[in-house]
């Protein structure tokens, strides 16, 4: 998923973000409302306050990617299944689903079964009745990402996967240059009842149900609503799922409150053993009915030191992701500072399941392609970027180093692995960019195109200081070995609509994990996937082969053998240069209880609480 996720990639070394506006409008109504400069709080109310730092692109699993968009999307919508909010390690169990799917033994049949009584937020489009979530819905909300007018950058994971006449339906639709037809019978996906849909494929997928376990991708929309607003599916969201929208004024602030029609479903965590803190908080919540708040109200503020001031003015009740440079005055030395600890300021510290990187455009003239010139290009511009000074001086050594694209906590993550991409070496870039003639044939000082025509680097980044930080490197970097580098700076959904069109030559993003299994970061690098998670466009006929091979296979060390090749093939050709696996750091105020930060599911307001506190820097009672 790029984090300023790519898709999930995401910012400029980094990982992105985004969300939020405001207005009050009911969910309901036929557009969000804007939202007036101040939004008062219901008295008594449960209201949980805190920011993004990059702006939402739209409200619609079928055609988001970022992740902060995603974030918004997975309290809204629901997937048949999701993830045990504190099972370490993680555990997929139902949520829409009656119970965890049917799964033929050769893994190319999946059957659900969804629990009756589950309604969708009310809405217009229902014409005054309750519109209960039937198995058609999931069906119809598969379909949409094989609909060519909404590009889903998430049908990889579908296709992939060889859904039975899916892409078939796809291909007249792109042929035909007509409406794809979602009423089409397909072997692949079936409802055979009310309740049950079947999915089957044309190879093993053994870990097909975690792409069911995420509702910002596979979150059930209704048809009734998707045809009654044309074209509005991203700013009129309408879900089974807790919460509903509330208000929205783009770019700035969204609220949503508790959906007043969701069933009645009961926290029942199930913490490790070796985990007091989990124990206490199942303890504590264990029987109470979801969604425990009100309300929540996401702003959106892109520099991170307004964020910082917000959380310690008791302005916001949590600060997701402490920004870096705060780090040495909120965690000394990792502890929290005693300063906080005194207010109550709670700490959540954790490993981020997630790679930041800078990928280069293999199909960009200068400095895409297989042949070794371009290969040693590309390595050399990686030898000469030094990500363990990124990890001390911009990540304030909230990082640790990559070696190759997976990160730790995966299957495929071998902690023994050390490869060229964690190099840094000024001597060898030159060399090598010596060796195949990249040299300085103008007498400018500067490096240029074997033909002798100027190498220029284009970096696209974004305008927020953590991004001028990392093209400051970037600047140094490339100044070390001669060579030209200039920024293209836009906001963050500008990048990633012209990442995903393939007009970008380097762009600094993060990926981040939707699930356990590894293979969902090599999908990165997977020839098909171009334009959806593979921003970089790579495409070598050795590793797709890999690729689709270690698809098939059920975990295990030959897969684990297979994923260690096409890391290498990775760190051999180069198209991304991997710097780090960030260490996240969360902090809340005294009064919200229950949070923990899950390394895959999304929609973790449910699960918390706003108990009454008095004290400096937490709410009044």
């Amino acid at each position: 998923m790029i984090r300023r996720t790519l898709l999930a990639l995401v910012t400029s070394g980094l990982l992105a973000s985004a969300l939020p506006g405001l207005a009050q409008a009911p969910a309901a109504a036929a557009a969000p409302a804007q939202v007036p400069a101040t939004t008062p709080t219901t008295a008594g109310a449960k209201v949980l306050r805190y920011a993004f730092p990059i702006a939402e692109t739209g409200l619609d699993p079928a055609q988001i990617s970022d992740t902060y968009s995603r974030v918004i999307a997975a309290n809204l919508f629901e997937a048949p299944l999701t993830y045990d909010a504190l099972a370490r390690p993680a555990r997929v169990v139902p949520q829409t689903a009656a119970a965890m799917p049917e799964v033929s033994d050769d893994f190319k049949t999946f059957t659900f079964r969804l629990q009756p009584g589950i309604y969708f937020a009310d809405d217009p489009a229902f014409k005054g009745r309750r519109r209960e979530l039937v198995a058609q819905d999931y069906v119809y909300s598969f379909k949409r990402h094989y609909d060519p007018q909404h590009k889903s950058p998430s049908l990889y994971q579908l296709e992939n996967a060889k859904v039975l006449g899916l892409s078939e339906v796809r291909q007249r639709a792109l042929d035909s240059k007509q409406p794809f037809d979602y009423d089409a019978e397909v072997d692949g996906l079936r409802a055979l009842d009310r309740y049950t849909f079947q999915v089957r494929l044309a190879e093993p997928s053994p870990r097909f149900h975690y792409v069911l376990a995420d509702g910002a991708v596979m979150g059930a929309v209704a048809r009734e609503v998707i045809e009654a607003y044309p074209g509005r599916a991203m700013e009129h969201p309408v879900g089974t799922g807790p919460f509903r929208l509330a208000a929205w004024k783009r770019s700035s602030k969204i609220v949503l409150e508790r959906n007043p029609g969701y069933r009645e479903v009961y926290y029942d965590a199930q913490p490790p053993a070796d985990d007091p803190g989990a124990q206490a908080i199942a303890a504590a919540l264990k029987g109470r009915r979801l969604p425990m708040i009100d309300r929540v109200e996401v702003s959106i503020v892109e520099e991170s030191q307004p964020r910082w001031l917000a959380f310690l003015n008791g302005e916001h009740d949590m600060l997701e992701r402490l920004p870096n440079e705060f780090a040495p005055l909120a965690i000394p030395n990792d502890r929290l500072a005693p300063n906080l600890q005194k207010r109550g300021v709670q700490m959540v510290r954790v490993p981020a399941v997630d790679a930041t990187l800078s990928y280069f455009g293999m199909e960009h003239p200068v400095i895409g392609g297989y042949t070794p010139d371009k290969v040693a290009l590309r390595r050399a511009l990686a030898l000469a970027y030094d990500s363990s000074l990124e990890i001390r001086q911009v990540r304030k050594g909230q990082a640790v180093q990559a070696q190759a694209v997976i990160p730790p906590l995966l299957t495929g993550h071998d902690p023994a692995l050390k490869t060229e991409m964690s190099e840094h070496s000024v001597a060898r870039a030159k060399a090598l960019l010596d060796l195949y003639g990249y040299t300085d044939q103008d007498g400018d000082g500067l490096r240029d195109l074997p033909d002798g025509s100027p190498l220029v680097l284009e970096y696209s980044s974004q305008p927020d200081q953590l991004s001028k930080q990392l093209q400051e490197l970037w600047r140094k970097a490339m100044a070390s070995i001669n060579v030209r580098i200039e920024f293209k700076i836009a906001k963050w959904p500008e990048q990633l609509k012209a990442s995903r069109a393939g007009k970008l030559m380097i762009w600094g993003v993060a990926w981040v994990a939707t699930s356990p299994d590894g293979g969902y970061f090599l999908e990165l690098m997977y020839g098909p996937n171009k334009g959806q998670a593979n921003h970089a466009r790579f495409d070598l006929p050795a590793f797709n082969d890999v690729y689709r091979r270690l698809q098939v296979m059920p975990d295990g060390p030959g897969r684990d053998a297979l994923m260690r090749e096409a890391k290498l093939l990775g760190v051999a050709y180069m198209p991304y240069k991997v710097n780090s696996h960030r260490i996240l750091t969360d902090l809340t105020q005294a009064h919200v209880f229950g949070y923990r930060r899950h390394p895959f599911m999304r929609d973790f307001w449910r699960y918390i609480d706003i108990r009454p506190a008095t004290g400096p820097g937490t709410r009044p009672s």
